[in-house]
């Protein structure tokens, strides 16, 4: 005979029911039957759960160890059972995104889905796209909003925004306010971002286009060293227009531009091809968009 579930469900209703009787009135079973569930526990495992005297159930020391088990099993059924049911109304929906976004639109998405979803928790990590994507594909993360590239087969790609990419240089830098041909940047001075982000990817890729070999003095993972930096004269850099925009009012920085070529992109919603998406991720990802 093959223990289930119920037989444990109906064990457990016995012993905080205090007899058959009540527990088969609790279960809705006919008395009969919650005493053969207990006699085929008894009979499959060896032991004997309850002492009957005088018409009445103890248990036993065998019963007492077998029900810290029996609770734990069911407790968590039960568990399972109510947050399942209610996946799409409560839970976690893990997000991820690379800086920029992060930095400027995260938190607004985070605030209106609160108020449509106030039972639903949204856990969020910022990084860069390539440890976003590895977070993704290792389901540590649900989705991600990235900037740069997608790089995986595996991953679905849903375009929600579209971006300017800023050249920045110091104030009084030949090419503050100008368009200038892309040939003009060999041999500047570049401030980049670290490898891995979209930022580095975009400046490797243009200027490797083109057979422009970048001259690097400075790289950090922090935007706002780099725009210092720009500001302190060390050099030229390719940021998100969002987050130079602060310097460029305050006219710490200049900008510049190239003659023929687009710094738009586009920023992506990403998940797992593979991966259920609840109503509430559904949800998320509308919102973004």
């Amino acid at each position: 005979m093959r223990m289930t579930l119920r037989h444990l469900q109906i064990f457990v209703a016995v012993c905080q029911e205090g007899g058959t009787t009540a527990a088969a009135h609790k279960l809705l079973l006919a008395q009969s039957a919650v005493s053969v569930a207990i006699s085929q526990l008894e009979q499959h495992y060896g032991i004997r759960l309850f002492d009957r005297i005088a018409k009445r159930l103890h248990i036993t020391q065998d019963g007492e160890r077998f029900l810290q088990y029996a609770l734990h099993i069911v407790q968590l059924f039960e568990q399972m059972e109510q947050e399942v049911k209610n996946m799409d109304e409560t839970g976690i929906i893990r997000v991820g995104t690379s800086i920029t976004i992060g930095n400027c639109l995260l938190g607004g998405y985070i605030r209106r889905f609160r108020k449509a979803f106030p039972n639903i928790r949204v856990k969020a990590v910022t990084n860069n796209s390539e440890y976003i994507e590895r977070c993704i594909l290792e389901n540590r993360l649900d989705l991600g909003l990235i900037e740069g590239l997608v790089h995986s087969a595996d991953l679905m790609a849903i375009p929600f925004r579209e971006d300017r990419m800023s050249l920045l240089c110091p104030l009084g830098h030949a090419f503050a306010g100008r368009k200038v041909e892309i040939n003009a940047l060999r041999g500047q001075s570049f401030l980049v971002r670290e490898q891995g982000s979209a930022g580095r990817e975009r400046v490797d890729r243009m200027l490797g286009a083109y057979g422009i070999e970048v001259d690097t003095v400075m790289e950090s993972v922090s935007t706002q060293a780099i725009l210092r930096g720009v500001r302190a004269g060390l050099g030229i850099a390719l940021l998100p227009s969002l987050l130079a925009q602060d310097f460029l009012e305050r006219e710490e920085i200049g900008e510049f531009y190239l003659s023929g070529i687009s710094l738009l992109r586009t920023f992506h919603i990403i998940y797992h091809k593979n991966k259920y998406l609840t109503q509430g991720a559904q949800a998320f990802i509308t919102l973004c968009k």
